[in-house]
């Protein structure tokens, strides 16, 4: 059976059980449902390890995300009548911190292409055909597995039985509270809640969106679908707890929590540095502690810098009222150069000529004329004349 250009897919993903079901099959029954099931369960853990590097690039953005939220309010308020403009500098925003709003998202939009292969291999394997690398052999022994007596291609919707309908209810609502614990862990724990932004209205809003859109799409979803994502929500789950422990966002309430555990244990050196490399040097992508902690501690003083009001921009006869309004310094008051350029410019000739003669009028500045003081221009244009030959 051909799938277009997502056979690869159907293929790779096929593969991955079809081998672990092989490995089961020495322990358990090959027609089981625990032969199958963990098949499913160890493809997931398969794919969540492969995506461990794009879950530490998802941390590191989530936090420059969280760190220029004040920026990106001045950038709204201030460009609000020119959605262009406003559209250009959140860009060049994004670019300077290095982060965009679909980084966190990364992990959820790799795993989407392994989820619709297994939704097609679990519903050929109900349509009775064979895809992948599973052959008809392969098939009638899928057809065969159950999961707590529900088979793996069942669904709540159109379920022959009320007990299959209870396992996949259970399994929904499973799913579903895996959800809203790993997303409220991350608020309550996890986010920096001395600065108010959108971002945290937004986080706020999927840990409710989600358990309802996982509850009311499962309905529709096969048993083996349902594994797939209760086991991938409880990996999440773990790792989140993991990450919160051990790599905080700084300024948070799990920040404090473990702030207070490595100084009750000796562990912070005097400036601030931890002594041992842990999770935060392999979940930061740093070797050396100091660096894990110094880049945490700058994004500290990041997040304070940018909640400072942005000045406002002038027009210019504001700056020069401004300008008026400033009193000279003493050095600019006693400045030999204070006289106007004008004078300056017709002192020179006379100071070519006339310079050395008694009595005579360099520059027209008066003679005795005491350094320091600031000369004044005489009138009818005679500063700086020549003086008439007797």
């Amino acid at each position: 059976m051909t799938f277009g250009f997502l056979s690869p897919l159907y293929t790779a993903v096929s593969w991955i059980i079809v081998q672990f079901h092989s490995l089961f099959s020495h322990v358990f029954d090959p027609d089981g449902g625990l032969a199958w099931g963990l098949s499913i369960v160890m493809m997931v853990v398969v794919i969540r390890i492969c995506l461990i590097p794009l879950f530490v690039k998802q941390i590191k953005a989530t936090r420059a995300m969280q760190a220029i939220q004040p920026k990106m309010k001045a950038i709204q308020e201030r460009y609000k009548n020119d959605k262009q403009r406003q559209s250009e500098e959140m860009m060049k925003l994004y670019k300077e911190a290095g982060t965009n709003p679909f980084s966190s998202c990364l992990p959820i939009l790799v795993q989407a292409p392994f989820f619709t292969a297994l939704y097609g291999v679990l519903a050929s394997i109900a349509n009775d055909k064979t895809i992948g690398v599973i052959d008809q052999p392969l098939l009638e022994s899928a057809k065969q597995a159950h999961i707590f007596g529900a088979p793996l291609s069942a669904k709540f919707v159109g379920a022959d039985s009320i007990h299959i309908q209870i396992v996949c209810a259970v399994m929904i609502v499973l799913m579903s509270l895996s959800q809203f614990i790993t997303q409220r862990q991350l608020m309550t724990k996890n986010v920096d809640l001395s600065v108010k932004t959108p971002f945290m209205q937004q986080q706020k809003m999927l840990m409710y969106v989600f358990p309802v859109m996982f509850a009311v799409m499962g309905i529709n979803f096969p048993v083996g679908v349902l594994v797939y994502w209760l086991t991938t929500n409880v990996w999440s789950m773990g790792q989140q707890l993991i990450v919160i422990r051990n790599n905080p966002t700084p300024g948070s309430r799990a920040w404090d929590e473990r702030q207070a555990r490595l100084k009750k244990a000796g562990r912070i050196n005097p400036d601030g540095s931890i002594q041992k490399v842990g999770l935060v040097a392999m979940l930061t992508g740093s070797k050396n502690p100091k660096g894990a902690e110094a880049a945490a501690q700058a994004a500290v003083a990041e997040s304070v810098q940018v909640r400072r009001q942005q000045p406002r921009k002038q027009s210019k006869a504001q700056r020069q009222a401004t300008a008026a309004h400033q009193p000279h310094t003493a050095e600019q008051a006693d400045a030999p150069d204070a006289a106007p350029v004008a004078d300056q410019a017709e002192a020179k000739p006379a100071a070519s000529t006339g310079a050395g003669k008694p009595g005579t009028k360099a520059g027209g500045s008066k003679p005795g004329a005491q350094p320091g003081q600031r000369q004044q221009p005489r009138r009818g244009g005679q500063t700086g004349q020549r003086p008439k030959k007797k």
